[in-house]
């Protein structure tokens, strides 16, 4: 009881301090002059994707290697099957060119090159270096590609709530959050995992994983309610390149001796997976600049498979 009190508390924290680093980023890089469609892309997904990345880097720091690698494959895998899928479900969801050109070919490539430097059961400080060489390409591109298209991407904080320095502080306030929130959020779910005799990555592929892809999942909810899912379609596809070149390679480089181990389930089964989902719905994504409502009850038929095995076989 005290393992799952703490694992609630620890996302509460997480997912209200992650909101207000959003909002607040935005509304920053809006009075700063900066582009709707960066913000969007830049800060929003950073910002959604920054639970992850405090989890890694505690859990790393902790021997928790389980439970980093593993909160990063299952995000990525409830990222793209069910919340893509529950969308597209709920309503068709159509994809810009500037998504299908640029975004979708960044995503597909961070997860084939994460599938490769894992095939040998750790990655080490040169992988984590390359990973984050790719998240800071990808945002120099992002800026130099909003320069030459017409894109309007809305950031969904407004530009209203304060002046600058008010933003600087609950930025600051939000950071802290997010920090106490993962860390309480790792030692509740290690802790829960060690009394039920469940693998750390079990725990990191499903409840953690389905928790901090929470901001996400809101996104996308209300995005379908308004008819608007370019921004939330920009944030899921962002986020999951973020996932996996910042947050991975940052807790790769932050880990003890900057380096961690994968466990061999996660290479065998999980990680495969991730490459094959990503892949078959880049192309999913591309076959009429759209994903159909079958298509998407597809995507969250197979993450519900996929979970139900994992809980079966694995726990």
């Amino acid at each position: 009881m005290h393992a799952i009190l703490l694992g609630l508390g620890g996302l509460a924290l997480l997912l209200s301090g992650a909101e207000l680093l959003v909002r607040a980023g935005s509304r920053l890089a809006s009075r700063l002059g900066l582009s709707p469609m960066i913000i969007g892309l830049t800060v929003v997904s950073v910002g959604t994707s920054l639970p992850e990345l405090a989890i890694g880097i505690d859990a790393a720091r902790s021997g928790s290697a389980g439970l980093a690698t593993g909160n990063i494959v299952g995000t990525n895998l409830v990222n793209l099957l069910f919340v893509l899928g529950l969308g597209a479900l709920l309503r068709p969801v159509l994809f810009s060119n500037r998504t299908l050109r640029f975004d979708l070919p960044a995503m597909v490539v961070a997860t084939l090159l994460f599938f490769v430097l894992a095939r040998d059961g750790s990655l080490g400080p040169v992988d984590g270096a390359l990973l984050v060489a790719g998240a800071v390409a990808y945002t120099v591109l992002i800026f130099r590609t909003s320069r030459r298209e017409d894109v309007a991407v809305e950031a969904g904080a407004g530009g209203a709530g304060g002046g600058p320095v008010l933003q600087l502080l609950v930025l600051a306030v939000s950071i802290a959050l997010v920090v106490v929130g993962a860390e309480l959020l790792v030692d509740g779910a290690a802790q829960g995992a060690r009394a039920f005799g469940v693998d750390e990555a079990v725990i990191g592929l499903t409840v953690v994983a389905i928790g901090t892809s929470a901001p996400e999942l809101v996104t996308m909810l209300v995005a379908i309610v308004r008819g608007e899912t370019g921004l939330a379609i920009g944030n899921l596809v962002g986020s999951s390149v973020y996932n996996i070149a910042l947050v991975l390679g940052v807790t790769v480089l932050a880990a003890p001796g900057a380096s961690i181990d994968v466990p061999p389930d996660v290479v065998d089964a999980d990680l495969v997976l991730l490459a094959v989902a990503t892949v078959g719905t880049a192309i999913a994504m591309r076959t009429g600049a759209k994903l159909t409502r079958l298509e998407g009850g597809t995507l969250v038929a197979v993450y519900l498979a996929y979970l139900t095995w994992l809980i079966l076989s694995r726990t």
